[in-house]
């Protein structure tokens, strides 16, 4: 997601994702600690079983491989660091309510993290209620909402994603340039918005469909699902061929969604580019696609630069790829980092029971991550999003790889015309 940021998943990964929570919530999973050892305990919110247990499950294996470096390097300021797994299922309100209170109950509990739990990140209240220093990457239009009218009140709580305004607008900055730069041409100016009802989908596909009125396109299909498993696009397909557009977008999250539309796509394909919301960076789309994802376009905010110019990225995606034998997305990486976020701010203040002196300095962060350079918004606590700090990435999915086409700074690769429009 979301970036933020990312989410029915195969049997295989629900099984996988049960067995990682209840190891890691049963301390078994890691660098056990002896008694004599001071131990600090941390708490992940994640959807480990719901419709996003890819996602839920990269997160604990990223913040596990932070922790198990920690210890094994002789913990952080003097303490070892134990991961306790809350599953907030498909992120209703019960069951978030229900993982992060059992977390917060734990009087050893002095830091908590997610990807995403919920959509709305209703949580962030609970964490300012207990003083809990909290760290997530999720829709940060609603993080932003919550924290920016009152920020010292949300002391406790910090967003690696930053704005996410940029997928309301970039897509339409992108494909125009494309087509000034001679790489595309531009047939009628014509874009079909397909999204899901859930309030990350919605927000992107709204801010996206006022962009591209503004810039003088039309809209020829604007439709919205119910959130959840989508096995037939056909309908939808059906309108988008009657006109064929420049631009096709789909905002579903799902990778499973994703894929499916895609595949129906290309039973009859129309002359236009595709894009597709967050979906491709999940590992499992480019599975469920295999080279019939040639083509494809998406984005990130707060994604991993997998580019030279940031050896961290690199680094660390070859390392989670060694130790778990897939990729990370998003919130692999994502969540080793802001553990690391975290671990920096410990052996600053020296005791995490200090939860303000903690919260402050996770909040002072300056640093050189996979993401970018890590810096917060004093008014909103987000990470700041621009070209110099956590910019918003393009990539083309060619051959079952992942290029990064813009920001120039950091691209790996040029933008290809996909296949079914040669």
């Amino acid at each position: 997601m979301p970036h933020a940021l990312w989410p029915a998943r195969s049997r295989g990964l629900v099984a996988a994702a049960l067995l990682a929570a209840a190891c890691v919530a049963a301390a078994i999973c890691g660098s056990p600690a002896s008694a004599a050892d001071k131990v600090v305990k941390i708490g992940l919110l994640g959807q480990i079983t719901g419709k996003s247990s890819a996602d839920g499950q990269e997160s604990i294996r990223g913040a596990q491989m932070a922790i198990d470096e920690a210890n094994a390097a002789g913990g952080v300021a003097g303490h070892k660091i134990e991961l306790v797994v809350g599953d907030v299922k498909d992120g209703a309100a019960g069951d978030v309510t229900s993982a992060a209170e059992r977390l917060l109950g734990d009087p050893d509990m002095h830091f908590m993290l997610t990807g995403y739990a919920s959509l709305t990140n209703f949580e962030i209240d609970m964490m300012a209620e207990a003083g809990m220093p909290y760290m997530l990457s999720a829709t940060s239009a609603q993080t932003r909402e919550i924290i920016s009218p009152d920020p010292a009140k949300y002391w406790c709580c910090w967003s690696l994603s930053p704005s996410f305004d940029a997928y309301g607008t970039d897509v339409t900055t992108l494909v125009e340039k494309l087509a000034a730069d001679g790489k595309l041409k531009l047939k009628n100016h014509k874009v079909a918005i397909i999204s899901s009802d859930n309030v990350y989908s919605k927000t992107i596909s709204e801010a996206m469909k006022k962009t591209f009125a503004a810039s003088g396109w039309t809209i020829t299909v604007d439709e919205m699902v119910p959130f959840g498993e989508v096995n037939d696009w056909r309908t939808i397909l059906a309108k988008v061929r009657r006109d064929p557009p420049d631009l096709v977008i789909n905002a579903d999250y799902l990778p499973n969604n994703s894929a499916t539309f895609l595949r129906q796509f290309l039973e009859q394909p129309t002359d236009s580019l595709v894009f597709l919301q967050y979906a491709p960076s999940v590992p499992e789309f480019v599975k469920l696609t295999g080279e019939g994802s040639t083509g494809v376009l998406y984005d990130l905010l707060g994604g991993v630069i997998d580019s030279p110019k940031v050896p961290r990225a690199q680094e660390l995606a070859a390392r989670f790829k060694q130790r778990y034998g897939v990729e990370s997305g998003a919130y692999g990486i994502g969540l080793y980092e802001m553990m690391n976020i975290y671990f920096d701010a410990l052996k600053k203040v020296g005791d995490p029971a200090k939860h303000k002196e903690i919260a402050a300095a996770i909040g002072a962060t300056d640093k050189m991550a996979s993401e970018g350079r890590i810096q917060f918004d004093p008014e909103t606590h987000l990470a700041i999003q621009d070209d110099a700090h956590i910019p918003i990435l393009f990539f083309q999915i060619w051959k079952g790889q992942r290029v990064l086409i813009t920001p120039g700074q950091y691209a790996n690769g040029e933008f290809q015309l996909p296949p079914w429009k040669k």
